[in-house]
C-alpha cells in the first residue's frame, strides 16, 4: 500500500513512464490477494491469489473487463475509467510475491479490515485538484492603431498600446478567429507559428520551411500551470500575433488558462500570464501534503510501537485503523479519479469519511491506553513523537518549495524528500535499536531466543 501512494502521488509526477505505471501494478498485485482473501469465510489464500490473477489478465486484456472494472471502481472510488493495456500482464509474477508474503505474514482474519483497508486504496488512486482561472485566452489581434488586444472566452480582452509591456482589461469584446501563424511585418523571412496541442512556439528563417523552437512551457512549469486549476484542460498555445517595433518585433501569444506570453524585441521570452490578477492561484501540493501527514503519523505509531512491552498485536491493529481512517477524513473535498476531476459530493463517499473519523478518534483512545497499558518504554516512545513532525517536514517541505520554484525540478524535490525521510528514518531506528539493546542484550547476541520485550 505505501509503494502504491507513494508511487501513484510522487514518483509518478517525477518520471512519468513505463516504470512507474508498471510499479503501480506490481504493488496492486502483491496487496490485492490478501484483501481479496479477506471476503472468504475462512482463510483462502491459494482461491484469492488466483481469483486475483484471472481477474487483472481479464481487465487487463479486454475491453469488457476493462468497462466492468471502470464501473466497479465508479462505485467505490467515483466516476474512474479503467484501459485494457495488455503489457500490463507482464507484472503478473508479482502475484508469487503475494503468495509468498502472505505464507511468511501472521494470520489476521478481523472482518473490519475489508473496510478498514478501503480508504487507502481509494487514496492511492486519486489526488486533489488545484484552483486556478477558467477565463482562457483565445485570439491575438494587432490593430491599425498600434494596439494588441488578446481576446478570451469571456467576453472581454487585454490590450496594450506599447508593445506587450503593460495591459488592461476591456468588457465587451467578442473573440476573433485565432490566427496559428504570422510573419514580421518588416522581415518577410522571419515566421512565427504555435505548435498544435503544445505550449510552444516555432520559429522561421527562410518563410517557413524549416521550423525550430522558439519558446516552450517546461515540463516542470506545466505540472505547476496543471495544479492550479480546478479543471481538466488541454495546456496548448492557442494564437498569436506579431508587431513591428523599434529595434525589431514583438510576438504576442494567446497560451489558453495560461494568459499571455510575449517575446519582446530583444527576443526574451516572458510569461505575462493574466495581468492586474490579485494573485496567481496556489500551485496545488495536497497530494504531497497527505503523503507528508500520513507518514508522519505512522512514524508516532511506530515509535510507540517499538517500545510496548504488552499488547503489540492489538495496538497494531488499531493503529493501522487509525492511519488508515485518517485517510479517509484527508479524502474529502475534491479528487481526480483515474484522471478525472470529481466532487466528493457526488461521489457517495460521505459515509466512508465519517467512517474514517470513527476509525481515527477510537484507534488513537485506544492506542493511547495501551501505550500505558502496555508500559511503553520512554525511548521509543520519545522517538516516535519527536520525529514524527521531522518526517512531515522532510517530505512536504521539499514540495512546498517546488511549487514556489524552488527547486524548479520536481525530480529534485523528489530527491530532496527521499533523502531527508531516510536521514530520519535512519537516526530513528537506531536510537530505537539501541535502546532495545539495552533493555535486553541477550536477545541480539544471540544467547537467547525471547522476545526483546
Amino acid at each position: 500500500m505505501l509503494v502504491l501512494l507513494i508511487n501513484d502521488h510522487l514518483l509518478k509526477q517525477a518520471w512519468p513512464g513505463i516504470v512507474t505505471g508498471k510499479l503501480s501494478d506490481v504493488a496492486g498485485l502483491v496487496v490485492a490477494p490478501a484483501l481479496v482473501a479477506l471476503l472468504f469465510w475462512r482463510r483462502a489464500d491459494l482461491a484469492a491469489t488466483v481469483l486475483t490473477g484471472v481477474l487483472f489478465a481479464l481487465v487487463k486484456s479486454t475491453e469488457t473487463g476493462a468497462e466492468l472494472a471502470s464501473q466497479a471502481w465508479t462505485l467505490v472510488g467515483g466516476p474512474s475509467r479503467v484501459l485494457a493495456d495488455p503489457t500490463d500482464l507482464l507484472a503478473l509474477p508479482a502475484l508469487a510475491l503475494a503468495w509468498w508474503v502472505r505464507g511468511h505474514s501472521v494470520h489476521l482474519s478481523p472482518r473490519w479490515l475489508v473496510v478498514v483497508m478501503m480508504p487507502l486504496t481509494v487514496f492511492a488512486v486519486t489526488a486533489t485538484s488545484g484552483t486556478g482561472p477558467t477565463v482562457s485566452a483565445e485570439a491575438v489581434e494587432v490593430g491599425k492603431s498600434g494596439r494588441i488586444s488578446v481576446y478570451t472566452d469571456s467576453r472581454t480582452s487585454l490590450v496594450s498600446d506599447d508593445g506587450g509591456r503593460t495591459w488592461s482589461s476591456v468588457s465587451g469584446e467578442r473573440t476573433r478567429q485565432p490566427q496559428s501563424a504570422q510573419c514580421a511585418p518588416a522581415q518577410a523571412t522571419r515566421c512565427y507559428q504555435v505548435v498544435k496541442g503544445r505550449m510552444a512556439v516555432e520559429e522561421s528563417d527562410d518563410g517557413g520551411r524549416t521550423w525550430r523552437s522558439s519558446w516552450k512551457l517546461s515540463g516542470d512549469d506545466l505540472e505547476r500551470l496543471t495544479r492550479q486549476h480546478d479543471r481538466p484542460f488541454e495546456p496548448r498555445s492557442t494564437a498569436l500575433a506579431v508587431q513591428a517595433r523599434p529595434g525589431g518585433h514583438v510576438v504576442v501569444v494567446a497560451n489558453g488558462l495560461d494568459g499571455i506570453v510575449v517575446r519582446d524585441t530583444s527576443g526574451t521570452w516572458r510569461r505575462v500570464g493574466w495581468p492586474g490578477a490579485s494573485e496567481p492561484a496556489e500551485v496545488n501540493v495536497d497530494s504531497e501534503w497527505r503523503v507528508a501527514l500520513f507518514l508522519a503519523v505512522c512514524m508516532l505509531f511506530g515509535g510507540v510501537w517499538a517500545g510496548l512491552r504488552q499488547f503489540s498485536r492489538v495496538y497494531t491493529g488499531f493503529a493501522v485503523a487509525a492511519c488508515l481512517g485518517l485517510l479517509a477524513v484527508l479524502n474529502g473535498g475534491e479528487v481526480v479519479s483515474m484522471g478525472e476531476y470529481v466532487p466528493y459530493a457526488d461521489t457517495d463517499l460521505l459515509p466512508l469519511v465519517g467512517l474514517g473519523l470513527l476509525a481515527v478518534l477510537v484507534g488513537t483512545v485506544v492506542c493511547l491506553v495501551l501505550t500505558f497499558a502496555g508500559k511503553a518504554r520512554p525511548v521509543p516512545t520519545t522517538v516516535g513523537i519527536l520525529a514524527s513532525p521531522l518526517v512531515y517536514a522532510s517530505v512536504y517541505l521539499p514540495f512546498a518549495g517546488w511549487s514556489a520554484g524552488t527547486p524548479e525540478s520536481y525530480t529534485l524535490a523528489v530527491a530532496i524528500a527521499v533523502l531527508l525521510t531516510a536521514l530520519v528514518l535512519l537516526a530513528s531506528a537506531v536510537l530505537i535499536r539501541n535502546d532495545a539493546r539495552r533493555a535486553n542484550p541477550y536477545f541480539f547476541d544471540g544467547s537467547s531466543t525471547s522476545s526483546p520485550t
